[in-house]
């Protein structure tokens, strides 16, 4: 089964899919996509497209300490190994295109940011980067295992970061991107979202690096839609300061089930709650219709339908605010059914929905 397959069954956020829709400009500049591209090719493992990304990133202007600079980052990430493959096809492309005539630029040398204790440089500059408090040693694994908590600040936060050739928004697209990639690194995914929109990667950026990660993974679209977007839709739904879901109320009783493309999901849910509410508040016979989102799949939508009678019902398809909603989401909704329900207790019913007040 596919690594990020894996990630999905086994994340959420603010999503703003809308701003994959293609009349949205870009945010990402060329270098920053070059970025994504090595980053995920490097942990994937994909030496044949790196090649590609490599040529893309040296035509867009990264110099070659810049991209080895990002390639020694991911062996932290990735492992060894790929790094070491990723900067082997690296050097055999300088070459090639020396020996074509193409002189590409090798940069300035990294400059060294601070000095003195190393551990401490790693934990102030993590908190800089979480913009969180990081205590010594960190709780939970750094007491159970004080030297992984050593390596991760002294040689990754303080070694491998204290470079100026890249800035921290720069790590973290790569380091994104290289998450997005490993099978069951879920935590570390989601923790480098909430690092990522610290230091200033955008909604918008964040949007375009998934849907470059998805294209370079050849995701079965008819199965599932790219895991990490599903990972990232998870932290935003976790974190209210980046989206706000809310679940509106809503003898006919249906449950919808509706797959929504992740690319419009925080406009549908806006459309949803549109229609939902007005609904409810207009139409004396619908006396629910309660939005509802899979924890384990936010583009798995459920919507309990509890209308006075069939009239009643007639009466709602034919409203203004649900025409609206059904020709606004119409190429939103990846796959619809309408499960009609029969009641089981009926005189317990009529307390339900009272006890809310």
């Amino acid at each position: 089964m596919d690594c990020l397959k894996r990630i999905v069954i086994s994340f959420l956020m603010i999503i703003n899919y809308g701003v994959m829709a293609q009349n949205i400009e870009k945010s990402l500049s060329n270098q920053e996509e070059s970025l994504i591209k090595i980053a995920a090719c490097t942990s994937k493992g994909d030496l044949v497209t790196l090649k590609d990304a490599l040529v893309e990133g040296l035509d867009s202007g990264l110099t070659i300490s810049q991209i080895n600079d990002v390639l020694a980052q991911l062996y932290a990430y990735c492992g060894f190994p790929r790094s070491l493959n990723a900067i082997n096809t690296f050097m055999k492309i300088v070459e090639e295109r020396k020996n074509n005539g193409i002189i590409d630029s090798q940069g300035e040398t990294a400059k060294q940011l601070s000095d003195g204790d190393k551990y401490e440089t790693g934990r102030k500059r993590l908190e800089e980067l979480t913009g969180q408090m990081q205590l010594k040693p960190a709780p939970g694994f750094g007491e159970f295992n004080p030297v992984i908590d050593k390596f991760l600040k002294e040689h990754l936060f303080a070694d491998i970061f204290d470079s100026d050739l890249l800035s921290y928004k720069d790590r973290e697209l790569a380091t994104i991107s290289a998450l997005s990639m490993i099978e069951g690194a879920e935590p570390q995914l989601q923790a480098h979202f909430g690092i990522g929109l610290h230091v200033g990667i955008s909604k918008t950026e964040m949007n375009e690096l998934l849907q470059i990660v998805s294209d370079l993974q050849k995701f079965n679209t008819k199965e599932l839609s790219n895991p990490a977007e599903i990972e990232f839709l998870k932290f935003q739904l976790n974190n209210d300061s980046l989206i706000n879901v809310e679940h509106t109320e809503k003898h006919l009783i249906r449950i919808s089930e509706i797959e929504i493309h992740t690319e419009f999901f925080e406009e549908y849910i806006t459309i949803l709650k549109e229609e939902s509410s007005a609904s409810v508040l207009k139409e004396p016979g619908v006396i629910s219709i309660f939005p509802l989102i899979q924890k384990q799949n936010p583009t798995q939508i459920r919507i309990l339908e509890f209308y006075k009678d069939q009239d009643a019902y007639k009466a709602h398809i034919a409203s203004d605010h649900f025409k609206h909603y059904k020709t606004s989401t119409l190429h939103m909704v990846k796959d619809l059914k309408l499960i009609d329900m029969y009641v089981i207790d009926a005189q317990t019913m009529s307390s339900i929905f009272k006890k809310l007040k």
